[in-house]
């Protein structure tokens, strides 16, 4: 069971790398994967109190995968994101990585999200606002980007407490 001692934190070079799709022959895998995810986000939630959503990369595993659990669990094996609205917000950022740090930046309020299921089904979702935020902040995490790296500029950082 992976907590949130194993995420890996700002500044390990890991974070910065481009991950591998995730084969088909690799779909065995999935389960484990995903039970490893949720359990560290779990583990976010309690101790920080947030966390939506959480990149396997941040645990060191290099795949382009991401687990959300907001009403229910989803995966998105190897998404691509497409049709990225023009209007965008801006927001303070956070991340499981830095818990501690928050980020102003922008991000699109609209996107569609294609994507593979465990099953390696192809779906797809249209969303905007909050869920379209996490999204981008997740798949910036596949390519090797944190939203340190978006930021609007060099006044964008803030510091919080969050130790319950």
């Amino acid at each position: 069971m992976k907590t949130r001692h194993d995420i890996l934190l700002l500044g390990d070079p890991r974070l910065y790398e481009t991950c591998e799709p995730v084969r088909l022959d690799e779909q065995p895998l999935l389960a484990g994967w995903v039970a490893d995810l949720h359990s560290a986000m779990q583990d976010v939630r309690s101790h920080y109190g947030f966390g939506r959503a959480i990149a396997a990369p941040q645990l060191g595993i290099m795949k382009r995968l991401i687990y959300m659990h907001i009403d229910k669990p989803v995966v998105f094996v190897n998404p691509t994101l497409t049709n990225l609205s023009d209007e965008q917000f801006t927001l303070w950022d956070d991340c499981m990585s830095f818990p501690n740090l928050l980020v102003r930046i922008h991000r699109h309020k609209s996107l569609t999200i294609n994507y593979l299921d465990e099953q390696f089904q192809p779906q797809q979702w249209h969303m905007t606002d909050a869920l379209s935020e996490l999204l981008q902040h997740e798949y910036d995490h596949l390519d090797g980007i944190l939203c340190t790296m978006r930021a609007i500029d060099s006044q964008s950082f803030r510091y919080r407490n969050l130790r319950r």
